[in-house]
């Protein structure tokens, strides 16, 4: 499916260096994991306070740019079908947004989009879809921009978008826009599970019930794997009840890999219905996944490792 848009954008607000642009230019959207979720609290304006610790893994999207006249969005890859129905998306309203910054206004790009991840999937796909637009775009027009305006612009797209501009270990506080360091993690594997049922984010805080959750304290320093397990087993996904009332298909996925002899943490991530397994090796969340997909042929199943920076 190809969309084509012609931008107009408002002009004199960033500088193009007109020189040495590159032609093409790939980058990597990956998945975003809550290994923790606890919601806190509700603004007066509806949205839900959030305390999460968000990691970034070694699957996810490719995106690859090219210049162009005007501004094209192809979507291939596995998962593309599932946003046929989509007249728009994250990877042009970026694109707008950031052409919107520039001197001149008007800005073109062919853009491929390979959607490996599934779509609403609590894997925050669409934002960090939308996180390597701004990236390469910015480089491709040769956008002379700041780290703080380039976050605020991508705020305006999403609250899990700042985020996954920076695509490492971060808190996220707040509604998500407020993100803060955390100490040096551990390296671990993951192994994904979604059962193929999306879900509305929007649905899964309406459907959740009871008192809110406090703030987690984090320690100074990880001192190993079996230190990071500690602390997140005193936390939780405020999500995960809401959501497997919901489809009771993601309660058989923590189900299964809570069976898994290796399995060292099982839990939800965001708002569903991906559920993960952390492990200690590689080759333990690798032979897990070779038994999942032969016992759950349709589910989508990957073994991921942690993208510490």
């Amino acid at each position: 499916m190809v969309w084509s848009k012609a931008q107009r954008g408002n002009p004199n607000s960033v500088a193009v260096a007109e020189s040495r642009r590159p032609l093409s230019i790939t980058r990597f959207a990956p998945a975003k994991l809550n290994l923790y979720l606890h919601v806190t609290g509700r603004r007066p304006d509806g949205y839900h306070e959030l305390d999460s610790l968000v990691v970034f893994l070694d699957v996810g999207d490719r995106l690859d740019v090219e210049a162009a006249s005007l501004l094209r969005l192809d979507v291939r890859g596995p998962n593309a079908e599932a946003l046929a129905a989509e007249d728009d998306n994250l990877v042009l309203r970026a694109a707008r947004a950031l052409a919107g910054r520039m001197a001149g206004g008007v800005r073109g790009a062919d853009i491929l989009l390979t959607k490996e991840l599934p779509i609403a999937a609590g894997l925050g796909g669409g934002s960090s879809d939308a996180a390597a637009t701004l990236r390469a775009l910015a480089q491709l027009w040769g956008c002379d921009i700041t780290e703080d305006a380039l976050a605020a612009l991508a705020l305006r797209l999403g609250a899990d978008v700042p985020a996954c501009l920076q695509a490492k270990p971060l808190r996220l506080l707040g509604v998500g826009e407020r993100l803060e360091e955390v100490p040096a993690l551990p390296d671990f594997h993951v192994l994904l599970v979604n059962p193929g049922l999306p879900l509305a984010t929007s649905s899964v805080f309406a459907a959740r019930r009871g008192s809110f959750s406090g703030p987690v304290s984090l320690p100074a320093v990880f001192e190993g794997f079996d230190h990071l397990l500690s602390v997140l087993a005193a936390t939780g996904n405020d999500l995960e009840a809401p959501a497997c009332a919901m489809q009771g298909e993601i309660a058989a996925a923590l189900a299964a890999l809570r069976r898994l002899p290796e399995a060292r943490l099982v839990r939800m991530s965001g708002s569903g219905a991906t559920c993960f397994a952390l492990f200690a090796e590689r080759v333990g969340a690798e032979d897990a996944a070779t038994r999942l997909r032969i016992e759950h042929p349709n589910w989508w199943t990957r073994a991921a490792g942690l993208l510490q920076s």
